[in-house]
């Protein structure tokens, strides 16, 4: 197959000599498992972003991330956590996880991300009725910020803590906030420092190191928190509940058996292998992020033309891990699906991000939930498609995606 017909692949990861060189080192340490790879990602980490390594964990995945957060704010069963259904499952099943129930709340017209409003009257509506919010979870959907300042104001209000799910924001920064100030840092705007990293302004943030992610581990997230209590916390919860570190137990000076187990924890270590992977990826953010943002500027460029999409919000710096159009259905003769279709047909590959959770059966059964309920999230759904949007994609193929999708417009545009 020439390079001209090759199937574009919707998702690919950025990986190189240099991974592989980590990777190596690591298989030849003769210790795989979590100890000093995972610690240095830690602190390089936490420098990057301007945090204390102290409030910074590697973990397994995002959703152990998730679920480490909300349990070391104290989310406990009965509780209720606000988040947006318009986000993938991991967002609410550790809501359940630990018996506390998600109050959805829809998303803003025009965007993918919680509605600010809408959630202020979430959060007066369940503290009238006695059943109060306990903690936020706004999402960066495809590393669009949410207004996070407003949002952290009306938490403050109802007493509720903040967990920012910031699986596809990095390193998209926070506008207009100081960089690393919420955690104690003495530098403010006035410095010339960079905004703060989303996600490390708030009581919690957790980050993707997914394969299709900004930067990769393979599987993998990191965890910040704002307060040290709360990651220490995190830190017991996040292998087994016991009080001494892996490494720890088999290079210090007690026995490798000496230690107690003094919680009922969970088993959500970074390997140092996927952390060496995490290290290498980290000296490379912004690289993949100015890629990132030169395709989204051509898209935007040469898809603005089409009375057939509705492009994303564009008006914010991010980290473009998505690229999600929205079809006019009024200005079309088919359905999203068809579209779809006729794009792979001319080799471009796509996704939906995402099917809205109370159309999920286990919420939409649970929770009695109808379409209606969250209209802006439903609409959002039937009519959206990501396009491929990552490092390695050539300047060919972002022109092949474009002249495809133009080519569709053409065909099923609506006289």
């Amino acid at each position: 197959m020439s390079p001209s017909t090759e199937f574009i692949p919707f998702a690919r990861p950025s990986l190189g000599e240099a991974e592989e060189q980590a990777v190596l080192r690591v298989l030849r340490s003769g210790w795989l498992t979590t100890a000093r790879e995972a610690e240095q990602f830690e602190q390089e980490f936490a420098s990057y972003c301007g945090v204390s390594h102290n409030h910074t964990l590697a973990v397994s995945s995002a959703t152990a991330g998730l679920h480490l957060a909300l349990e070391a704010l104290g989310v406990r069963s009965g509780d209720r956590v606000a988040v947006s259904p318009y986000t993938f499952a991991a967002s609410a099943e550790v809501i359940r996880y630990l018996g506390a129930d998600p109050v959805f709340v829809d998303i803003e017209p025009g965007g993918f991300n919680i509605d600010p409003a809408k959630l202020l009257e979430t959060l007066e509506r369940q503290s009238e009725a006695g059943s109060p919010v306990h903690s936020i979870m706004p999402v960066h959907v495809g590393g669009y910020p949410c207004p996070v300042a407003e949002l952290r104001r009306a938490a403050e209000r109802y007493g509720a803590a903040v967990v920012e799910d910031a699986a596809h924001s990095f390193p998209a920064r926070e506008p207009g906030a100081a960089h690393g100030a919420t955690h104690g840092a003495a530098h403010s705007a006035a410095d010339g420092e960079p905004p703060a990293i989303l996600g490390t302004g708030s009581d919690a943030g957790v980050f993707s190191f997914y394969a299709t992610k900004t930067i990769t581990t393979g599987e993998g997230g990191m965890l910040v928190f704002k307060t040290e209590d709360a990651a220490a916390r995190a830190r017991v919860m996040r292998l087994h509940g016991i009080d001494r570190p892996v490494w720890d137990r088999y290079h210090g000076r007690a026995a490798p058996h000496e230690y107690e187990v003094v919680a009922p924890g969970y088993k959500y270590n970074l390997p140092d292998i996927l952390a060496a992977i995490g290290r290498v990826q980290l000296r490379r953010a912004e690289e993949f992020n100015r890629r990132r943002a030169a395709i989204a500027a051509y898209y935007l460029e040469h898809l603005a033309d089409l009375d057939q999409l509705q492009l994303p919000p564009h008006h914010l710096p991010q980290s473009w891990h998505l690229f999600i159009l929205r079809l006019d259905r009024a200005r079309v003769t088919v359905d999203r699906d068809t579209v779809i279709a006729a794009l792979a047909e001319a080799g471009v590959g796509t996704s939906v991000h995402y099917k809205p959770l109370h159309l999920m059966p286990y919420y939409r059964d649970r929770y009695g939930l109808s379409p209606e309920d969250f209209p802006v999230s439903w609409d959002a759904y039937q009519c959206c498609l990501s396009l491929p949007i990552y490092p390695q994609l050539s300047d060919a193929a972002v022109e092949r995606v474009v002249e495809a999708v133009r080519s569709v417009c053409r065909r099923y545009a609506r006289a």
